[in-house]
This record gives structure tokens, sequence and C-alpha cells, in this order.
């Protein structure tokens, strides 16, 4: 079966594979750019990667109409349960690894900040890495360059989404060391061009990766897919 990951915008992700709609950190409601509708999207399993307000604001809504499994740090996890009546969630923390329906979820580490919309304690911010269909993928999410990608990219990544967007998360000069550090097969950009801070120029983006990394780059419209 063909693993299909469709780009939400900002850093959200729905993945198909395995029979299941996942989704990762979706943002719509309140998005710029998002073509998706919260209350229309589907999702079976829906990751979190940290407590900020562009990744988390449409999940306890999502999670409430469809019941989906909510997995995401314990921290955020036991939020929206306490927060929000998310009656099906999975706290995990960061080197934590558990097969699901779809695959496996492993949560790595990521170099953030994690507060809640309400400013309770979100836990540690993350990444994933997910095994699907016998491919791995790698969402890094809101983080800084950090050397231990190369850890990460060990294990053999057939695609790694990396954000670009500088001022909140690395830019591009370090996303291009990131890839070196990863080697990826393929890489995908995400968290830019959501609101003029964190605007960037994809296309040339895309000409360092071919030029300096080994890795084919992906860019993407909002909406567009990627099969595995």
């Amino acid at each position: 079966m063909t693993t299909t990951l469709t780009w939400l915008g900002h850093g959200g992700w729905s993945i198909a594979s395995g029979g299941a709609a996942i989704l990762l950190d979706p943002f719509l409601t309140d998005s710029p750019v998002a073509q998706a509708k919260a209350d229309e999207i589907a999702a079976d399993f829906i990751l979190v990667s940290h407590g900020h307000f562009d990744h988390i604001a449409d999940v306890a809504g999502i999670a409430q109409r469809t019941g989906a499994k909510v997995i995401a740090a314990y921290e955020v996890a036991s939020w929206l349960e306490q927060q929000h009546q998310v009656k099906d969630t999975l706290g995990m923390n960061l080197g934590g690894g558990v097969e699901m329906p779809f695959g496996r979820v492993e949560m790595t580490i990521a170099h953030h900040s994690s507060q809640l919309p309400d400013g309770s304690y979100g836990g540690n911010p993350a990444g994933f890495v997910l095994t699907l269909e016998g491919r791995k993928v790698y969402f890094a999410c809101d983080t800084a360059l950090f050397g231990d990608m190369q850890l990460i990219g060990a294990r053999g990544l057939d695609l790694a989404v990396l954000p670009i967007g500088d001022l909140f998360t690395m830019g591009p000069a370090d996303s291009i060391e990131a890839i070196r550090l990863l080697r990826p097969k393929r890489v995908a950009p995400a968290h830019y061009n959501t609101w003029p801070p964190i605007e960037q120029d994809a296309s040339a983006w895309a000409e360092q990766v071919r030029t300096q990394t080994s890795a084919e780059p992906l860019v993407l419209a909002v909406g567009d897919t990627i099969d595995l």
C-alpha cells in the first residue's frame, strides 16, 4: 500500500497509511494559508509535537468530533484530557516509541519550547520518526539545528520534513546543515510563509538542497501530496 502525505500548511500534515488517517499538528481554523477545514477533516490518530497555539489549536475539536487518539508528550496529553475532555490520549516522552495499527511512532528530541495556550507547562517539544509501510519519515517539527540529527539519520530516512521559516525555528541555512546530518533520500520544507515574519523563498532553498546535499528537495503548495 502507498503512504500519502498532504501538506496542510504551516507545520500541519495529513497522512494516509495502513488504512488510517493520521494528522500531525493540524492548524486550520486560524491559519491564513490552510485549505482544509477543522470541522471536516478526517482523523483516526493525531500527533502533536508541542503545545504552541499554531500546532494544537484545532486538536481538541477534531479529536472530539472524530474520536481520534491523540499521541503527544505526556503533559500535553494530560492537558487535553483535563482541560478539553479529549477521551482517547496516549502520553509519550522523548526517546520512547510505540507500535500503532498504522506503524511505529518514535518521539525524538527538538530544541524549542512548549507552553500551552493557557500558560500551562507543556513538557518537552518533540519531533517524530514514523515507520509507515516499511518507510521511515522524520518530522523535525519546530526545532533548532542540533548535532544528534546525525543519529536520527543513521537509521535511514526515506523523507525528512524540516522547518525553514527562521525566527522561531531553524532557517534555510541551518536546514541545509540538518540535511547533511540526516542524509534523507528526500526532504520537504515546512513552517514557513504562514505569516510575514517567517516568509522564505522555497525555490532558492530547493536549489541549495540540490547543490549542497545529496537529498532530493520537494517543495509543495498547500494541499499538495507526497507518495512514499
